[in-house]
């Protein structure tokens, strides 16, 4: 005998729901209930309703249709990012900061992929080491990106260097991350010291080669930080990278009338100068021995301590070691037809440190506190 079905109606359309009543029977009390339920419409604990199975239907077909646009929606973003621009060995890129980390990699993977790379370092080792290191195209040069001078200096050789076809790329990549530490800790100078590179340095090097980014209809690729999103600790870094952020948008919209394109890198913990527990520890250090006492009082005076053995466990198991993850954005910022308007590599970035900008300020608060390293004096 066919099996009975049970016609299940809601609203004006009915759909037919093939519920098998020796199939309910066999399998009531299945651990698999639920998602039994869920993928084929069946209830198995008690009688099914006919509203309730025409839901079921709905919601499942609801749910494979929106799990269907996400694959689509990937999977054509996928295919139109692949194209990139042609001609890349007339294509000259500007990068700053390229001594080590993100911007020495990028510089070396720039020019095996053809372009006419500019790299400017802050010392002559890094200069050296990179001419060394990369082709006859390969151009290098001095830049303290504080001074205006060497920033006009460098711009005057690079405008020399372009030629009629302008500049195709600058990498704002220059940075550094101390001093860091609670607010109360600082000084205004400890806050114009870092600002001066994180973000003046990266205004005015945009600047200095605007007009020759706007010839080429080029890109201007910044590198911010996703405390740049969300501010989890004190000091001047995510003043800056807030303050990065607020330039690019701007930046972003000023330019798209000219066929510029500005794009943002926003990276997670990756295991750089910028990340480096010794050298982050000996400036808190240093910090420490320069406060009021009544200041250390507040904090305690194994504050120090915890602090160190923090940032020594969390921080290097926070750090992702695959610098290639934000080079490849860099690189795709640079290179495609058709690049991201942002950019957050590292898994952080987009599973938790996004996300959390996103979330009301109060919940946000206590997440961040919860795990917070507490001065002595803290008021419960």
């Amino acid at each position: 005998m066919h099996p009975k079905k049970i016609h299940a109606c809601c609203g004006p359309e009915c759909c037919v729901v093939p519920f098998s009543l020796s199939v309910l029977r066999n399998l009531h009390g299945s651990p698999s209930r639920l998602s039994h339920v869920f993928l084929t419409g069946y209830k198995l604990n008690r009688p099914i309703g006919d509203a309730t199975a025409c839901i079921l239907i709905q919601f499942r077909d609801m749910f494979l249709y929106l799990l269907g646009l996400v694959v689509f929606y990937y999977l054509y973003r996928w295919f139109r990012e692949i194209p990139r621009v042609p001609d890349k060995g007339d294509k000259y890129v500007y990068i700053t900061g390229c001594d080590s980390g993100f911007g020495n990699l990028l510089a070396r993977h720039l020019d095996e992929l053809g372009f006419c790379v500019i790299a400017s370092c802050f010392t002559e080792k890094g200069e050296e080491d990179l001419r060394k290191a990369c082709s006859d195209r390969f151009t290098t040069l001095h830049l303290d990106v504080k001074k205006n001078e060497s920033v006009d200096k460098a711009a005057a050789l690079i405008k020399d260097k372009v030629g009629a076809r302008g500049l195709w790329a600058v990498v704002n990549n220059a940075g550094v991350a101390i001093p860091s530490a609670p607010c109360d800790w600082l000084t205004i100078d400890d806050y114009k010291s870092m600002l001066d590179v994180n973000l003046n340095g990266v205004i005015a090097v945009t600047l200095s080669v605007l007009p020759l980014i706007k010839k080429a209809r080029g890109r201007v690729v910044n590198v911010a930080s996703v405390f740049g999103r969300i501010s989890p600790v004190g000091g001047p870094y995510t003043v800056s990278k807030y303050g990065v952020e607020a330039f690019n948008d701007s930046l972003r919209r000023n330019m798209a009338p000219f066929g510029v394109k500005v794009l943002c890198i926003e990276p997670g913990f990756f295991k750089t100068t910028v990340t480096d527990s010794v050298v982050l520890g000996k400036s808190i250090k240093q910090l420490w021995e320069k406060m009021p006492q009544q200041v250390r009082d507040d904090y305690g005076p194994d504050y120090l301590d915890k602090v160190d053995v923090m940032m020594r466990e969390k921080l290097a198991k926070m750090s992702d070691t695959d610098l290639m993850k934000v080079v490849s954005c860099m690189e795709h910022a640079i290179s495609a037809v058709r690049p991201r308007t942002r950019y957050s590599p590292g898994w952080d970035a987009k599973l938790f440190w996004i996300p959390m900008s996103y979330m009301p300020t109060r919940f946000a608060d206590w997440l961040l506190l919860k795990e917070a390293i507490l001065p002595a004096k803290a008021v419960n």
